[in-house]
This record gives structure tokens, C-alpha cells and sequence, in this order.
């Protein structure tokens, strides 16, 4: 997750400063004009999420599907697959991806790690079973680890949008962002992007 802190001038680098945040302190983080003017990186429109924060139009579809080993990919076709005591599920913690296998696997052993961007190798080298994870990242690990595979990247659990989190009032910096959105929609080059990095298209 990368953000632009507040009262960085955009307009005069192409690489803004960027701060690092966590997904448990999000929500709070988001409320505090000195930390940053926005959020972007994997962050879904949830009505949860704009009820106390604003998120621009979506320019990625998303939804929950998992990682786990080439080997083992026959082996989960359904959430039933999933949910039992023998499989280790393994998630960031304060996330979406942690709340829905709370959720949706019960009776899976969950384990909970704090670096998202270190479960993938996890699972690689046999800590754990599956990732949750959401079609935008699986191919990118998928394509990156050969040990890895996203057997049901093209039937996902759940569906929806990625957009870019800032907090309320910020209306104008709001405007902006949906305005290069639909040019980037408009114009091809969001298709482009997908194209280019292996991403499901819903535009």
C-alpha cells in the first residue's frame, strides 16, 4: 500500500514521496491530514469503507481467490475444499483478505502473518497451504514464483472494485483522480495496463 503525504507537490515530480502504512491502522490513518492525501495499492470500495472515508471510481475488478502450491493445485476447486482443519490458510492481519476467511473458513487452521508480501513464498516453501488473495496479485506471484499456482483465478469467491482511498472533504483531489480514471478508461490505456500485466479487464 503506498500513499502521498500531505503537502507533497505532485506537480513537480513524477515520483511523490510515499509513506508506508498497515491495513489495521488504515481506517484511523486515513483521518489524519499529516500522514498522507491519499491511499492507493489493493484497497477495495467496501460501503463500510465510505461511510467514514471517500474512494475514487474503480480502475481495477478484484475478488478473493488464493495461492497455493503447483502441486497442489487440483486439490481446491471450492470453498469446501478449503475449509478444513488440515488446510493452513494464511493471511495478513486487519484486512479483508483475513476478515473473509473468518467468514468463509471456519474450520481451516488460519494463520496470520503480519507481511502480505511475504506470504506467497510462505506457502512456496510448505509454512502454509493457501493465500488468500485477491485476481488482481495472483498472477503477478503466479508469474513470479514457479512454485506457485492460482487454480481458480478465473472463478473467484467474490467480486469487485480497487479505487484509491482519501479522506472526506477532499473533494476537489477526489475530482481529479475519477477525471484521469475515465480518461485512462476512455482512452485505452487502463485496458493497456491489464493487458500488459496479466489482469482481468471489466471496463
Amino acid at each position: 500500500m503506498s500513499t502521498t503525504p500531505e503537502g507533497s507537490s505532485t506537480g513537480q515530480s513524477s515520483t511523490p514521496p510515499k509513506a508506508s502504512l498497515s491495513w489495521p491502522t488504515l481506517s484511523a490513518d486515513v483521518q489524519n491530514p499529516d500522514l498522507f492525501d491519499f491511499a492507493i495499492g489493493g484497497i477495495t470500495i467496501t460501503e463500510a469503507r465510505l461511510e467514514t472515508m471517500d474512494m475514487s471510481e474503480g480502475y481495477l475488478c478484484n475478488g478473493k481467490t488464493i495461492l497455493c502450491r503447483k502441486e497442489d493445485a487440483g486439490k481446491y476447486k471450492s470453498l469446501e475444499d478449503l475449509n478444513k482443519a488440515e488446510v493452513r490458510v494464511m493471511v495478513n492481519p486487519g484486512g479483508l483478505n483475513e476478515k473473509f476467511a473468518r467468514e468463509n473458513l471456519p474450520s481451516c487452521t488460519l494463520v496470520v502473518f503480519g507481511k502480505n508480501e511475504e506470504i506467497p513464498s510462505r506457502v512456496a516453501e510448505g509454512e502454509a497451504d493457501v493465500m488468500i488473495t485477491e485476481i488482481t496479485e495472483a498472477p503477478w506471484y503466479v508469474r513470479n514464483d514457479s512454485r506457485l499456482a492460482a487454480p481458480l483465478l478465473d472463478s473467484p469467491f467474490t467480486r469487485g472494485q480497487i479505487g484509491i482511498l482519501m479522506r472526506k472533504g477532499q473533494d476537489d483531489l477526489l475530482k481529479k483522480v475519477n477525471s484521469i480514471i475515465k480518461e485512462m478508461k476512455s482512452g485505452g490505456k487502463l485496458k493497456d495496463l491489464h493487458d500488459k500485466y496479466g489482469l482481468v479487464y471489466g471496463y
